[in-house]
Protein backbone atom coordinates (compact mmCIF):
# COMPACT_ATOMS: atom_id res chain seq x y z
CA UNK A 1 0.00 0.00 0.00
CA UNK A 2 1.81 3.62 -1.08
CA UNK A 3 1.24 6.51 1.62
CA UNK A 4 -0.60 8.37 -0.24
CA UNK A 5 -3.49 5.60 -0.25
CA UNK A 6 -2.68 4.36 3.36
CA UNK A 7 -3.45 8.58 4.10
CA UNK A 8 -6.57 7.99 2.07
CA UNK A 9 -7.91 5.62 3.98
CA UNK A 10 -7.01 7.06 7.58
CA UNK A 11 -9.34 9.76 6.29
CA UNK A 12 -12.12 7.92 5.44
CA UNK A 13 -11.61 6.09 9.32
CA UNK A 14 -11.62 10.05 10.64
CA UNK A 15 -14.75 10.47 8.77
CA UNK A 16 -16.42 7.31 10.03
CA UNK A 17 -14.82 7.62 13.26
CA UNK A 18 -16.57 11.28 14.03
CA UNK A 19 -19.92 9.96 12.76
CA UNK A 20 -19.65 7.46 15.29
CA UNK A 21 -19.16 10.51 17.95
CA UNK A 22 -21.54 12.68 16.99
CA UNK A 23 -24.51 11.16 15.05
CA UNK A 24 -27.91 10.01 17.10
CA UNK A 25 -28.33 6.30 17.63
CA UNK A 26 -31.48 4.49 18.54
CA UNK A 27 -31.58 2.32 21.31
CA UNK A 28 -31.50 -1.77 19.91
CA UNK A 29 -35.36 -3.28 19.58
CA UNK A 30 -36.18 -4.95 22.67
CA UNK A 31 -36.76 -8.13 20.52
CA UNK A 32 -33.89 -8.62 18.22
CA UNK A 33 -35.07 -9.95 14.35
CA UNK A 34 -31.74 -11.72 14.17
CA UNK A 35 -31.02 -15.16 15.44
CA UNK A 36 -27.75 -17.39 15.10
CA UNK A 37 -25.44 -14.69 14.39
CA UNK A 38 -21.83 -16.07 13.24
CA UNK A 39 -18.84 -14.53 11.25
CA UNK A 40 -18.63 -16.71 8.49
CA UNK A 41 -15.26 -15.77 6.82
CA UNK A 42 -12.43 -13.51 7.46
CA UNK A 43 -10.69 -11.78 4.90
CA UNK A 44 -6.95 -10.37 4.69
CA UNK A 45 -7.31 -7.12 5.08
CA UNK A 46 -2.98 -6.62 3.89
CA UNK A 47 -4.39 -7.32 0.84
CA UNK A 48 -7.02 -5.48 -0.02
CA UNK A 49 -9.31 -8.15 0.71
CA UNK A 50 -12.46 -5.17 2.07
CA UNK A 51 -15.68 -6.63 0.55
CA UNK A 52 -17.89 -3.74 -0.56
CA UNK A 53 -20.70 -5.03 -2.16
CA UNK A 54 -22.81 -8.85 -2.03
CA UNK A 55 -24.71 -10.94 -4.71
CA UNK A 56 -26.00 -14.52 -4.37
CA UNK A 57 -25.72 -17.30 -6.59
CA UNK A 58 -28.57 -19.21 -6.73
CA UNK A 59 -27.18 -22.29 -5.18
CA UNK A 60 -25.69 -21.08 -2.16
CA UNK A 61 -22.75 -19.44 -3.50
CA UNK A 62 -21.46 -15.99 -2.43
CA UNK A 63 -20.30 -13.41 -5.34
CA UNK A 64 -18.25 -9.91 -3.31
CA UNK A 65 -16.22 -6.67 -4.38
CA UNK A 66 -13.07 -7.15 -2.74
CA UNK A 67 -13.09 -3.30 -3.05
CA UNK A 68 -8.85 -2.02 -2.79
CA UNK A 69 -7.65 -5.58 -4.84
CA UNK A 70 -10.11 -4.79 -7.57
CA UNK A 71 -11.21 -8.10 -7.45
CA UNK A 72 -14.51 -10.28 -7.89
CA UNK A 73 -14.94 -13.26 -6.30
CA UNK A 74 -17.08 -16.02 -4.97
CA UNK A 75 -17.08 -18.00 -1.91
CA UNK A 76 -18.22 -21.71 -2.79
CA UNK A 77 -20.58 -23.13 -0.39
CA UNK A 78 -17.21 -25.32 0.90
CA UNK A 79 -15.66 -22.27 1.67
CA UNK A 80 -13.29 -21.99 -1.25
CA UNK A 81 -12.46 -18.08 -2.51
CA UNK A 82 -12.65 -18.14 -6.41
CA UNK A 83 -11.15 -15.00 -8.01
CA UNK A 84 -13.54 -14.22 -10.59
CA UNK A 85 -11.81 -11.39 -12.04
CA UNK A 86 -9.05 -8.63 -11.32
CA UNK A 87 -9.29 -5.22 -12.90
CA UNK A 88 -6.40 -3.49 -14.02
CA UNK A 89 -4.88 -0.94 -12.56
CA UNK A 90 -4.71 2.77 -13.16
CA UNK A 91 -1.97 4.13 -15.05
CA UNK A 92 -1.35 6.83 -12.00
CA UNK A 93 -2.01 3.86 -9.43
CA UNK A 94 -5.72 5.52 -8.48
CA UNK A 95 -3.88 8.17 -6.57
CA UNK A 96 -6.29 10.67 -8.53
CA UNK A 97 -9.76 9.02 -7.57
CA UNK A 98 -11.76 11.67 -6.32
CA UNK A 99 -12.67 11.63 -2.51
CA UNK A 100 -10.52 8.63 -2.04
CA UNK A 101 -7.08 8.46 -3.94
CA UNK A 102 -7.17 4.94 -4.54
CA UNK A 103 -8.93 2.81 -6.91
CA UNK A 104 -11.73 0.40 -5.64
CA UNK A 105 -14.96 -1.53 -7.48
CA UNK A 106 -18.22 -0.36 -5.90
CA UNK A 107 -21.87 -1.94 -6.74
CA UNK A 108 -22.41 -5.68 -7.45
CA UNK A 109 -25.75 -6.94 -9.10
CA UNK A 110 -25.98 -10.74 -10.73
CA UNK A 111 -28.26 -11.33 -13.57
CA UNK A 112 -30.64 -13.86 -13.93
CA UNK A 113 -28.38 -15.40 -16.60
CA UNK A 114 -25.70 -15.54 -14.23
CA UNK A 115 -23.67 -12.47 -15.85
CA UNK A 116 -22.40 -9.86 -12.82
CA UNK A 117 -22.74 -6.25 -13.34
CA UNK A 118 -20.46 -4.06 -10.97
CA UNK A 119 -18.67 -0.23 -10.76
CA UNK A 120 -14.76 0.51 -10.97
CA UNK A 121 -13.50 3.97 -9.58
CA UNK A 122 -10.58 4.60 -10.68
CA UNK A 123 -10.59 9.14 -11.46
CA UNK A 124 -9.41 7.99 -15.10
CA UNK A 125 -11.56 8.54 -18.34
CA UNK A 126 -10.35 4.80 -19.51
CA UNK A 127 -11.73 3.21 -16.33
CA UNK A 128 -13.83 4.71 -14.80
CA UNK A 129 -17.68 3.49 -15.23
CA UNK A 130 -20.09 0.47 -15.38
CA UNK A 131 -18.44 -3.04 -15.99
CA UNK A 132 -19.69 -6.83 -16.91
CA UNK A 133 -18.69 -10.24 -16.41
CA UNK A 134 -20.25 -13.11 -18.41
CA UNK A 135 -19.62 -16.54 -16.73
CA UNK A 136 -16.86 -17.90 -17.97
CA UNK A 137 -15.95 -14.56 -19.68
CA UNK A 138 -13.52 -11.54 -18.96
CA UNK A 139 -14.39 -8.01 -17.61
CA UNK A 140 -15.43 -5.61 -19.90
CA UNK A 141 -16.63 -1.93 -19.40
CA UNK A 142 -19.86 -1.09 -21.43
CA UNK A 143 -20.74 1.98 -20.16
CA UNK A 144 -18.04 4.74 -19.38
CA UNK A 145 -18.61 7.51 -16.71
CA UNK A 146 -16.60 10.37 -15.99
CA UNK A 147 -13.23 10.84 -14.45
CA UNK A 148 -14.28 12.99 -11.38
CA UNK A 149 -17.41 10.69 -10.97
CA UNK A 150 -17.52 8.12 -7.50
CA UNK A 151 -20.22 5.63 -8.91
CA UNK A 152 -21.40 3.30 -5.91
CA UNK A 153 -24.48 1.69 -5.53
CA UNK A 154 -25.71 -0.18 -8.26
CA UNK A 155 -29.38 -1.15 -9.04
CA UNK A 156 -30.98 -3.40 -11.78
CA UNK A 157 -34.75 -1.89 -12.60
CA UNK A 158 -35.73 -5.95 -14.31
CA UNK A 159 -38.57 -4.33 -16.28
CA UNK A 160 -37.01 -1.83 -18.40
CA UNK A 161 -33.45 -3.46 -18.14
CA UNK A 162 -31.54 -0.31 -16.94
CA UNK A 163 -29.27 0.42 -14.38
CA UNK A 164 -28.91 3.78 -11.45
CA UNK A 165 -25.99 4.08 -9.84
CA UNK A 166 -25.55 6.74 -6.74
CA UNK A 167 -22.80 8.94 -7.61
CA UNK A 168 -20.84 9.96 -4.08
CA UNK A 169 -19.19 12.96 -5.63
CA UNK A 170 -21.69 14.14 -7.78
CA UNK A 171 -24.71 14.33 -6.33
CA UNK A 172 -26.17 12.02 -8.99
CA UNK A 173 -27.80 8.96 -9.87
CA UNK A 174 -27.14 7.69 -13.27
CA UNK A 175 -29.01 5.62 -15.60
CA UNK A 176 -27.66 3.04 -17.59
CA UNK A 177 -28.60 0.48 -20.82
CA UNK A 178 -28.02 -2.70 -19.35
CA UNK A 179 -26.76 -4.08 -22.72
CA UNK A 180 -24.19 -0.70 -22.68
CA UNK A 181 -23.99 2.67 -24.15
CA UNK A 182 -23.63 6.20 -22.53
CA UNK A 183 -24.91 6.79 -19.05
CA UNK A 184 -27.56 9.63 -18.41
CA UNK A 185 -27.77 11.54 -15.36
CA UNK A 186 -31.28 10.64 -14.24
CA UNK A 187 -31.72 12.99 -10.91
CA UNK A 188 -29.56 15.55 -9.44
CA UNK A 189 -30.52 17.41 -6.11
CA UNK A 190 -28.73 18.69 -2.61
CA UNK A 191 -30.72 15.20 -1.23
CA UNK A 192 -27.81 12.90 -2.35
CA UNK A 193 -24.69 15.66 -2.25
CA UNK A 194 -22.09 15.38 0.18
CA UNK A 195 -20.84 16.86 2.88
CA UNK A 196 -17.45 16.49 3.89
CA UNK A 197 -17.90 12.89 3.21
CA UNK A 198 -19.75 10.45 0.94
CA UNK A 199 -22.81 11.68 -0.36
CA UNK A 200 -25.35 9.34 -2.41
CA UNK A 201 -24.23 5.80 -1.77
CA UNK A 202 -26.34 2.56 -1.32
CA UNK A 203 -28.85 1.81 -4.10
CA UNK A 204 -31.69 0.01 -4.60
CA UNK A 205 -34.79 -0.31 -7.19
CA UNK A 206 -38.15 -1.07 -5.36
CA UNK A 207 -41.57 -1.38 -6.29
CA UNK A 208 -41.22 1.29 -8.83
CA UNK A 209 -38.90 4.03 -7.38
CA UNK A 210 -34.73 4.60 -7.12
CA UNK A 211 -34.54 4.61 -3.27
CA UNK A 212 -30.86 6.19 -2.44
CA UNK A 213 -28.75 6.52 0.73
CA UNK A 214 -26.96 9.64 1.83
CA UNK A 215 -23.61 8.62 3.80
CA UNK A 216 -23.25 12.07 5.10
CA UNK A 217 -26.65 13.18 5.97
CA UNK A 218 -27.73 10.13 7.09
CA UNK A 219 -30.78 9.87 4.96
CA UNK A 220 -32.79 7.60 2.64
CA UNK A 221 -34.11 9.36 -0.38
CA UNK A 222 -37.11 7.82 -2.70
CA UNK A 223 -37.05 8.68 -6.41
CA UNK A 224 -40.51 7.89 -8.07
CA UNK A 225 -39.74 6.65 -11.94
CA UNK A 226 -42.35 8.23 -13.84
CA UNK A 227 -44.63 6.55 -16.59
CA UNK A 228 -42.03 8.54 -19.23
CA UNK A 229 -39.04 7.01 -16.91
CA UNK A 230 -37.85 10.04 -15.83
CA UNK A 231 -37.46 11.16 -11.87
CA UNK A 232 -40.19 12.13 -9.81
CA UNK A 233 -39.82 14.49 -6.97
CA UNK A 234 -37.51 13.17 -4.22
CA UNK A 235 -39.34 12.12 -0.85
CA UNK A 236 -36.75 11.66 2.03
CA UNK A 237 -38.30 8.61 3.52
CA UNK A 238 -35.59 8.01 7.23
CA UNK A 239 -33.38 10.80 8.69
CA UNK A 240 -30.92 9.73 11.62
CA UNK A 241 -28.77 7.10 10.17
CA UNK A 242 -25.45 9.09 9.62
CA UNK A 243 -22.56 6.70 8.12
CA UNK A 244 -25.32 4.90 6.25
CA UNK A 245 -23.82 2.64 3.57
CA UNK A 246 -26.06 0.15 1.30
CA UNK A 247 -29.52 -1.68 2.56
CA UNK A 248 -31.56 -4.40 1.14
CA UNK A 249 -35.54 -4.68 1.34
CA UNK A 250 -37.20 -7.29 3.30
CA UNK A 251 -39.10 -9.36 0.65
CA UNK A 252 -41.96 -7.12 -1.03
CA UNK A 253 -42.34 -5.07 1.73
CA UNK A 254 -40.61 -1.41 2.66
CA UNK A 255 -39.12 -2.58 5.60
CA UNK A 256 -35.20 -2.41 5.52
CA UNK A 257 -32.34 -3.49 6.35
CA UNK A 258 -29.33 -1.03 6.34
CA UNK A 259 -26.07 -1.34 6.66
CA UNK A 260 -24.66 1.86 9.44
CA UNK A 261 -20.82 1.76 8.26
CA UNK A 262 -19.69 4.91 9.93
CA UNK A 263 -21.88 3.86 13.19
CA UNK A 264 -21.02 0.29 12.74
CA UNK A 265 -24.17 -1.23 13.28
CA UNK A 266 -26.95 -2.79 11.38
CA UNK A 267 -30.75 -1.17 11.26
CA UNK A 268 -34.23 -2.08 10.64
CA UNK A 269 -35.89 1.01 9.15
CA UNK A 270 -39.81 0.78 9.02
CA UNK A 271 -41.77 2.24 6.64
CA UNK A 272 -42.65 5.19 8.94
CA UNK A 273 -38.99 6.32 8.62
CA UNK A 274 -38.82 5.25 12.35
CA UNK A 275 -35.71 2.71 12.61
CA UNK A 276 -33.87 0.28 15.48
CA UNK A 277 -30.61 -0.58 16.11
CA UNK A 278 -30.28 -4.47 15.73
CA UNK A 279 -26.63 -5.74 15.49
CA UNK A 280 -23.31 -3.88 16.42
CA UNK A 281 -19.74 -4.25 16.47
CA UNK A 282 -20.16 -6.60 19.67
CA UNK A 283 -21.64 -9.28 16.63
CA UNK A 284 -18.82 -8.56 14.84
CA UNK A 285 -19.46 -5.66 12.86
CA UNK A 286 -16.12 -3.46 11.47
CA UNK A 287 -18.13 -1.14 8.98
CA UNK A 288 -20.33 -3.13 7.45
CA UNK A 289 -21.21 -1.85 3.83
CA UNK A 290 -24.13 -3.61 2.20
CA UNK A 291 -26.89 -6.17 3.03
CA UNK A 292 -27.44 -9.46 1.08
CA UNK A 293 -31.17 -11.53 2.32
CA UNK A 294 -32.16 -15.01 1.15
CA UNK A 295 -35.07 -16.29 2.81
CA UNK A 296 -34.26 -15.91 6.06
CA UNK A 297 -31.07 -16.08 6.09
CA UNK A 298 -28.76 -12.40 6.28
CA UNK A 299 -25.75 -11.65 5.14
CA UNK A 300 -23.27 -8.95 5.95
CA UNK A 301 -20.14 -7.68 4.37
CA UNK A 302 -17.59 -5.49 6.51
CA UNK A 303 -15.09 -3.95 4.76
CA UNK A 304 -13.44 -2.62 8.26
CA UNK A 305 -12.78 0.95 6.44
CA UNK A 306 -12.29 2.62 9.98
CA UNK A 307 -11.27 -0.04 12.58
CA UNK A 308 -8.86 -1.12 10.26
CA UNK A 309 -8.62 -4.76 11.80
CA UNK A 310 -10.59 -8.08 10.69
CA UNK A 311 -12.74 -7.81 7.12
CA UNK A 312 -15.30 -10.52 7.29
CA UNK A 313 -18.91 -11.99 6.18
CA UNK A 314 -21.50 -12.17 8.95
CA UNK A 315 -24.63 -14.66 8.18
CA UNK A 316 -27.19 -14.25 10.89
CA UNK A 317 -31.14 -15.80 10.31
CA UNK A 318 -33.88 -13.46 10.29
CA UNK A 319 -37.38 -14.32 12.25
Amino acid sequence: MTLNRAAKLVGIALSAAVLTQTAPSVAATPTNPFTKVRIADHFDLAAGQQPENIALEPHGAIDLNQAVARQVVRLHPDGRQQVLATLPAPADGGVHTPMLGFALLTGLVRDDDGTLYFLYVTGTSDLTGLWRLKPGGVPERITPLPADSVPNGLGLDSSTGEFYSADSALSTVWRMPIGGGAATAWATGPELAPHGTLGANGLKVHQGAVWVTNTSLGTMVRIPIRRDGSAGTFEIKATGLAGIDDFEFIGHSDRIIAAVDGQNEVAIVEPDGSHAITLTGKDGLENPTSIAIRGHTVYIPSATWALRKDPNLIIAHLR
